[in-house]
């Protein structure tokens, strides 16, 4: 489905890079049928050496010799990317963008044409083959595209297909989701350094606790409570420190988060489209 057409990445950030090195390790498709541009010669030749990719600092190339393309810049680049290849953009191509807070239809307004088009929302966990993306197509988009779409972020984690006015929820939830992790982890580590494990051996106990409850999570299927209930024996420690948890707000304060992340997404995304009208 993939494996023959051209591919075309523009950005090759830490994020583009990721994609890269998921599609070619997952064989989704090869270095030969893969071009990337960046402005910046250094990661160019990066992406060049380690995947064996094309490369080239122009974007309007890309477009034009890519059947599939990954617009990975910055949200605030966008407009210009944008504006910069939109002579060569088409509906014979696919278009995906993970540009935060940008909607499809302000991409379409901004190239002035109909397009293919696709809204990836992937995190910070696709560098490890581990993200989290939820993908929207465009009013455009076939089926077929968002197949596609899945095949080349499922590479580098799990991705799941939803409507676009959900965005601003995945944000807050799988988007911002690794920071609030990584507070939990961190509160944990700390946790075990005060009952007095060394820090190495805290940090390491702390991390691999949450990478194997996830793992146990998604692979069983079961509902987390009944995965729960296996921990917490009658008059144990697990439901002494669950009571402890509860007791502090620990699920309120969990749902407030991703409640205003996900407000302040939106907040981001209207500045985000004022920002493309004026440009």
């Amino acid at each position: 489905m993939i494996s023959n057409k051209k591919i075309g990445i523009i950005g090759t950030g830490n994020m583009g890079e990721a994609i890269v090195g998921g599609i070619i390790a997952s064989k989704v498709s090869s270095p030969k049928n893969i071009i990337c541009s960046d402005v910046r010669a250094d990661r160019l030749n990066l992406v060049k050496s380690q995947y064996g990719v094309a490369t080239t600092k122009n974007n309007l190339k890309v477009v034009r010799e890519s059947e599939i393309l990954i617009y990975a810049v910055k949200p605030q680049n966008m407009a210009a990317t944008l504006k910069e290849t939109s002579a060569a953009m088409n509906m014979s191509k696919l278009i995906i963008s993970i540009a935060a807070g940008v909607p499809l239809a302000v991409i379409e307004s901004c190239v002035k044409k109909q397009l293919r088009l696709i809204r990836v929302m992937p995190n910070i966990a696709t560098f490890v083959k581990e993200g989290a993306a939820a993908i929207a197509g465009g009013k455009h988009a076939k089926r077929e595209d968002l197949k596609m779409a899945k095949t080349i972020f499922d590479s580098v984690g799990k991705s799941i297909i939803i409507e676009e006015e959900l965005m601003d929820a995945v944000t807050g939830l799988s988007g911002s989701g690794p920071a609030y992790i990584f507070l939990i982890v961190t509160a944990l580590a700390d946790a075990g350094v005060k009952m007095g494990l060394s820090r190495q051996e805290a940090l390491f106990l702390s991390a691999q606790t949450i990478l194997g409850s996830a793992k146990l999570l998604l692979e069983t299927n079961e509902h987390p409570g009944r995965l729960r209930d296996r921990v917490t024996s009658p008059g144990g420690t697990a439901i002494a420190g669950i009571h402890t948890l509860e007791e502090g707000g620990l699920r309120t304060t969990l749902m407030n988060a991703v409640e205003v992340a996900t407000l302040r997404s939106k907040q981001l995304g209207e500045m985000m489209v004022k920002n493309f009208s004026r440009q």
